[in-house]
């Protein structure tokens, strides 16, 4: 290795040392806006769901048909989320956030303008390959730009965002979808257009915010690193009004330029360096999957099945469900910096497999009403979103810089594929049965998953609070000893 090769920096620790200022909340409004268009592609297609089925609207789906669009979407996310993570940790963050976020743009104002199902699925898949890929791009960002101290609380309310999303789609749908107020051929086209303008609108501000400089530094750029990492200084300082800076807290790197990092390098970091923290990673996002998919896509049916709900009454329902998830991320994510990662996420999975027996045990009674089964979910999932929020999180910091991408959609995908393609389906069943019993033992295997979790992450967890990046796992292109596989 030449010495050429390599080069000293301190740009992580002069990222980390920075106080908060108006530059970091724009670098979150532009990079965040994911998980809101999520939920609002989501939630929207929930919604609309018995509309698409009406011939009159324009597509006369099958209900079968809606079913299959929906998971085509799931699809895509995972699909877009492998896909484009091997491009983001090859050619950088900031470009492949404006470019996933394009391909969202473009496709869901097409899917406003399909004919028939074979369009619409087409459009759906593609504006979800565009959702999965932002994941993998905008968590890297997110991580790599904003200060160790504040990393986790923020980490959680951007995730949670995501029900900001789902509030606003099953209010906006409310009024779209009255024909007393639109006609219904439009009424469901608009609806997709909305997170179209929201996109267009962050597409804008998000020009100004800069590639990484951890990453440019591993790749080849260190005098671009350098440079961004002098005007974020810059900008820190003209909001907050401050001619000196906090001194760095840790040290400098040394790392070695390599202009891309191999699939080679890539595997045998997380099944030989960290093959622990890729069984935590696995375990974490495939029991938050299961759970949130089983109950969120089957919450409508149970409360209309067995609660007799009208269908028209169910959105305010959900309302509230979606207001508990986040409320959940923001009053408990600072707690994850202060207190920490490990206490945190066993705390959230243990009490939120807790309340889902117990909310398993209630509904087999048959004593609760439908207001009283929404607050059990309610506040169930208080703690359940603030632990899926942190299974995002944990994936997105354990791993080295140069694969953190890679982690994010490895993870995203497997988990989504294992808990949250599974969840419905098997959910769907038992509620299609009518018997309370089998929705119970349904509701009992996620409690155990999610109680399952916690133990692993009590024993595997990993004490990431305030720490570096870099000191959670030293990129693969640092220069140090060598001392024997870690976890």
């Amino acid at each position: 290795m030449s010495k050429a090769n390599t080069v000293e920096t301190q740009v992580p620790a002069r990222i980390d040392r920075l106080p908060w200022s108006r530059w970091h909340t724009l670098v979150i409004l532009a990079l965040g806006v994911t998980w809101i268009l999520d939920g609002l592609e989501i939630t929207i297609q929930a919604n609309i769901a018995d509309t698409l089925t009406d011939p009159v609207m324009g597509l006369g789906l099958s209900a079968s048909q809606v079913g299959y669009a929906a998971g085509i979407y799931i699809a895509g996310a995972c699909l877009g989320a492998l896909f484009f993570s091997y491009l983001t940790d090859r050619y950088g963050r900031r470009r492949m956030f404006l470019i996933t976020l394009s391909v969202y743009l473009i496709f869901t104002v097409l899917t406003a303008f399909s004919w028939n199902f074979f369009s619409f699925a087409l459009f759906r898949f593609l504006t979800g390959t565009g959702i999965g890929g932002e994941y993998s791009a905008i968590y890297s960002a997110i991580d790599e730009l904003i200060p160790a101290r504040l990393r986790g609380q923020l980490a959680l309310f951007v995730s949670g965002t995501y029900w900001v999303g789902a509030i606003a789609a099953s209010l906006l749908t409310i009024v779209l979808l009255n024909p007393n107020l639109i006609d219904q051929f439009y009424g469901w086209r608009i609806a997709f257009t909305l997170g179209a303008l929201l996109s267009l609108g962050v597409l804008l501000i998000r020009r100004y915010v800069p590639e990484s400089p951890r990453w440019l530094m591993t790749h080849g750029r260190a005098e671009d690193a350098e440079r961004v990492a002098r005007e974020i200084e810059d900008e820190v300082r003209r909001y907050t009004g401050r001619v000196e800076l906090p001194p760095p807290e840790e040290g400098s790197i040394t790392v070695e330029q390599r202009e891309a990092i191999g699939f080679e390098p890539i595997a045998r970091a997380m099944f030989q360096m960290y093959p622990v923290r890729t069984i935590l990673g696995l375990v974490l996002m495939t029991s938050q999957a299961f759970l949130y998919n089983a109950i969120f896509f089957t919450a409508g049916l149970v409360l209309g099945s067995f609660f007799d709900v009208p269908s028209g009454s169910i959105p305010y329902y959900l309302v509230f469900f979606a207001l508990g998830n986040l409320l959940g991320p923001i009053l408990l994510g600072p707690l994850f910096d202060r207190v920490g990662r490990r206490s945190m996420i066993t705390t959230c999975y243990l009490v939120a497999g807790a309340l889902m027996a117990l909310t398993a045990y209630l509904f087999a009674q048959d004593i609760i009403s439908a207001p009283a089964q929404t607050a059990l979910w309610v506040t169930l999932f208080f703690f359940a979103s603030a632990a899926a929020s942190a299974a995002y999180l944990t994936v997105s910091e354990v791993f080295p810089m140069e694969i953190r991408a890679m982690a994010i959609a490895l993870f995203y995908a497997v988990g989504t594929a294992l808990g949250g393609v599974t969840g419905p389906i098997i959910f769907g069943q038992l509620i299609g049965t009518g018997n309370r019993g089998s929705l119970v033992v349904g509701y009992l295997v996620a409690a155990s998953l999610m109680v399952a979790a916690a133990m692993v992450e009590l024993a595997l967890g990993v004490r990431a609070e305030r720490r570096s990046l870099e000191s959670i796992a030293a990129p693969l292109t640092a220069i140090r000893q060598e001392t024997g596989p870690a976890t």
